[in-house]
């Protein structure tokens, strides 16, 4: 305990004395700074949510660091496109999306000198950034949908001629078409 009577407030940085003291993860905190770092609620040890030295309520500690993409939705079925921007999160600025430029698909046509090279930006996949999919070792940033640029997981990729897609869009463009394969009034309209 340092000199002047209690903790330091992991927010403001002033004496906590016992009769208002929080602790979460080994820090002291005043009852009264002890708030979301995004919208300012209250929180408890059932709401808390810690990331380095920043609390959050388990909603905003979502919006900013949790999955994100198809199926991580807002629930009850629905689809949010909403990214916290008003809640003072900032969106994540992803790399533009590019297909694939070489020519040979093979994995065998991609090594040089002994290493994985990426098919999508042709260079050196270091194991530390290594996603393998589709047959070839891609980094972990261009493991994305060759349609969409959606980002992929080996259970969710199919791959047609080295390229790697998602289930949707490689639905979409490689199977059946006609009546009862979802182009009509009663299916979801994607259009690019």
């Amino acid at each position: 305990m340092p000199f002047g009577g209690g903790n330091k407030c992991g927010c403001c940085q002033k004496t906590v004395y016992f009769a208002e003291e929080v602790q979460c993860e080994g820090k002291s905190w005043h009852k009264s700074c002890f708030l979301c770092m995004v919208c300012k609620k209250n929180l408890d040890s059932t709401t808390v949510a810690v990331h380095v030295d920043e609390i959050y309520c388990k909603s905003c500690y979502g919006k900013k660091y949790g999955p994100k993409g198809y199926g991580f939705g807002g629930g009850a079925g629905t689809l949010s496109m909403d990214t916290g921007e008003g809640l003072g999160i900032k969106p994540e600025e992803q790399a533009p999306h590019r297909p694939t430029t070489n020519p040979n698909a093979s994995m065998f046509a991609q090594k040089q000198g002994g290493s994985d090279v990426c098919p999508r930006c042709g260079k050196t996949v270091y194991a530390a950034e290594k996603v393998v999919g589709g047959g070839n070792s891609w980094h972990k940033g261009c493991f994305r949908c060759a349609k969409c640029g959606k980002g992929l997981e080996s259970t969710t990729l199919a791959d047609r001629d080295g390229e790697i897609f998602c289930k949707g869009c490689y639905a979409k463009n490689f199977g059946p078409k006609g009546f009862g394969f979802g182009q009509g009034a009663g299916a979801l309209a994607h259009s690019q």
